[in-house]
């Protein structure tokens, strides 16, 4: 206390000084409309600058999560190539005398969900991508954690999709260290767990197991992740449900992929004429 009186003791006077200024400029400027519009315009000018800065803050703390996330998909992307070229180091290649019987299978389109639905009993999302994309109904969307839903109701630059948080969801899925499988459902309690359903009783697993989509789904291509075991059978039946913690956070989503498959109509097409 002694050091602030000592303060105001020995400036008393400039402190006055700008007491009487700060007084002059406030009258100044609630007088003279000129002089009024020039502080209203350095004010907007100052304060558009900080909030320019806050924001350009924001912007790039989001970018470096984006931009990790992108260095984990091509950490995943550099390993499946390293498998590849593993796998083709130990094969004979023979001379391909037809190049159009080896064609692509499947086409990414990348994209943003700019709307996203989760609590609700049958879930939507919207992405900003349609059929001016090359987008059509019945295609995979997945991000680099897992999978999202099937796009249903395509416009020219919007899409609907199908989330897998939805009552009418049903994708093949299968245990990753297994070739057994079953039926991803959704019960609507939980927007971080899906069902894994139809699970034959020979089926061997643990909690914490990875769960991918199957092989038998004309839309998803086969491994990508969904989630781990989150609990097993008190008692086994002939065919059993489990619970699947998703690896991805259903209510925020961003960056995604929607993936076309070139062989689907001939899957389905197998598949209508075996049933």
């Amino acid at each position: 206390m002694q050091h602030l009186f000592y303060f105001l003791r020995k400036y008393k006077y400039l402190l006055y000084f700008l007491f009487l200024e700060i007084i002059a400029v406030v009258l100044i400027i609630n007088n003279n409309n000129f002089h009024r519009s020039k502080f209203i315009n350095t004010t907007n000018t100052l304060t558009g600058g900080l909030l320019e800065k806050v924001n350009s803050i924001s912007e790039y703390t989001n970018l470096e999560a984006i931009n990790q996330e992108l260095i984990l998909e091509n950490k995943k992307l550099k390993n499946d190539l390293a498998k590849l070229q593993t796998l083709l180091d130990t094969v004979t290649v023979q001379q391909v005398k037809d190049a159009s019987k080896y064609k692509q299978k499947y086409f990414y389109i990348e994209g943003k969900i700019i709307a996203n639905s989760f609590q609700k009993t049958n879930n939507f999302l919207t992405v900003n991508r349609g059929y001016e994309n090359e987008v059509s109904s019945e295609m995979a969307v997945v991000n680099s954690k897992g999978i999202i839903g099937i796009t249903e109701h395509v416009g020219p630059k919007y899409t609907r999709v199908q989330s897998i948080l939805n009552k009418n969801s049903k994708i093949n899925a299968s245990f990753k260290n297994s070739n057994h499988y079953g039926t991803l459902e959704w019960n609507s309690k939980n927007y971080n767990v899906a069902q894994l359903s139809d699970i034959p009783r020979q089926a061997k697993y643990k909690i914490g197991d990875t769960i991918v989509t199957g092989g038998k789904s004309a839309i998803f291509p086969e491994g990508i992740p969904i989630g781990t075991v989150k609990n097993t059978p008190t008692k086994l039946s002939a065919l059993n449900t489990i619970d699947v913690l998703l690896f991805n956070d259903m209510s925020n989503l961003g960056q995604v992929y929607i993936i076309k498959s070139f062989d689907r109509e001939e899957i389905l097409n197998l598949n209508s004429q075996s049933e």
